[in-house]
């Protein structure tokens, strides 16, 4: 029962195991000096879910691309603001 049930999550498609990723800008403050993005980074990467990130000095935002159903805007925010960095969704 094992090896067929086994076998047929093999068969799926990789897109119906995982959801699209999503991505979302933040804005961020308090990013002043070139050390500031490599915080934002880090903190943004210890959120479950978060795949990529790209991090603008010179425009004080943050590019987040990450799985919906780990991770969520706010848990972002949250990690940014606890690491000194409050920051919001881009409109």
């Amino acid at each position: 029962m094992r090896k067929v049930l086994f076998a047929a999550v093999l068969a799926l498609p990789l897109g119906v195991l995982a959801a699209d990723p999503q991505t979302v800008v933040l804005d961020v403050q308090n990013m002043t000096c070139e050390l500031c993005p490599i915080t934002v980074k880090k903190a943004l990467h210890k959120v479950p879910g978060v795949a990529s990130t790209k991090i603008d000095l010179a425009k004080k935002t943050a590019t987040v691309k990450f799985d919906p159903e780990r991770a969520n805007v706010a848990a972002m925010v949250k990690a940014t603001t606890n690491a000194g960095y409050p920051s919001t969704a881009h409109n």
